[in-house]
């Protein structure tokens, strides 16, 4: 695909920044009615698979987790979100937007991602309501895996 492409489908799909690929496995945690739809979706559209839940029980290739201020204690969603995935399998932490109804502190976030043993990446816009941060553990990182 060209870099023209890549952008066209950034733009159309918002699940084309996620890396994710046709054929894998998106196990998705804390859905409830506010999630944004259109990444749910394009992550379908994707892998040409739907997304699956908690009961999954075999590996994932990637966790989108959604995750708000009132969900309970990050550092422990995420340290289950690590158990369900291979070493260096991203993990998509969505937290609801500065002003949002569950907003979390970037500093919240950033703490319970090293405490959890991951690193995050600068975070970006899922949707009108959603931003996106990209955990990965620090030695995949280093390996340069996604």
């Amino acid at each position: 695909m060209s870099a023209t492409a890549d952008h066209a489908e950034e733009r159309t799909n918002p699940a084309a920044r996620l890396g994710i690929q046709p054929g894998q496995v998106v196990q998705e945690l804390g859905y409830d009615e506010d999630t944004e739809q259109s990444l749910r979706e394009g992550i379908e559209a994707i892998t040409g698979t739907e997304l699956v839940d908690e009961d999954y029980d075999d590996l994932a290739d990637a966790v989108v987790l959604w995750f708000r201020e009132d969900d309970g204690d990050l550092t422990d969603a995420l340290v289950d979100a690590i158990s369900l995935v291979d070493d260096g399998s991203p993990i998509w932490l969505m937290t609801p937007k500065t002003g949002r109804d569950g907003y979390v502190q970037p500093s919240e976030i950033g703490e319970a991602a090293q405490t959890a043993g991951l690193q995050q990446t600068k975070p970006f816009a899922v949707g009108k309501d959603w931003t996106g941060s990209r955990l990965v553990t620090p030695k995949a990182s280093r390996a340069g895996k996604a």
